[in-house]
């Protein structure tokens, strides 16, 4: 009789999890309540932007009151996620031109990415967001055109409960360190590399 692959499989995975579920000790001293997070989505796979809005809709889900920033969609963008958080009630701004690789004025680029950066630091500071999300911010910091100085003064001076998160490939090193979570995002596959353009409801 032909041995069962799946069979074999789940008999191994389940001795696995049962010795896992044997040896787990609880973390002692873990805070309660909540502490505002530092969260930087990274990498060069996809689903930064993706993860950091169900980030969104978990905080409102939960009565926080979440904003996000895009720092390269233009304002009058309207893509899936802009329709969901309009009908949802959250607020988003496009701080950006479009796609920046692509810009004809890159010192124009630089200058709305500062300008930018300006209207999300106010509300940073507002006390008026419990999660603020900086979408695609790592490049206004990769290129230079903000200061990773200014941004950290601007994270240690916030609400101790406010959230913050980043999202964007090739991070700083200085902004790795300072997050409390970093997540890289790894490509293994991606659609595009055999001819598959970007989709409504996927990409945008």
């Amino acid at each position: 009789m032909q041995e069962d692959p799946t069979a074999r499989l789940k008999e191994e995975a389940m001795k696995q999890l049962e010795a896992q579920r044997d040896a787990h000790i609880k973390k002692e001293g873990l805070s309660r309540g909540r502490r505002g997070l530092v969260i930087v989505n990274t990498g060069d796979g996809k689903g930064k932007t993706t993860a950091a809005l169900g980030l969104m809709l978990r905080a409102h889900g939960r009565g926080l009151r979440p904003q996000l920033f895009q720092f390269i969609k233009h304002e009058n963008a309207k893509f899936g996620e802009h329709r969901a958080l309009e009908a949802l009630g959250i607020g988003f701004a496009g701080l950006g031109d479009g796609f920046t690789w692509r810009s004809k004025d890159l010192e124009s680029s630089a200058a709305m990415a500062a300008a930018g950066w300006e209207v999300a630091k106010a509300a940073i500071l507002s006390g008026e967001h419990d999660l603020v999300v900086l979408d695609e911010f790592t490049y206004a910091l990769k290129y230079g055109w903000v200061g990773w100085p200014e941004v950290q003064e601007t994270l240690d001076a916030r609400d101790p409960g406010l959230h913050v998160v980043i999202t964007g490939r090739g991070a700083l090193p200085e902004l790795v360190e300072y997050a409390d979570t970093v997540t890289e995002m790894g490509m293994i596959k991606h659609a595009y590399g055999v001819g598959i353009g970007a989709q409504a409801g996927i990409e945008h």
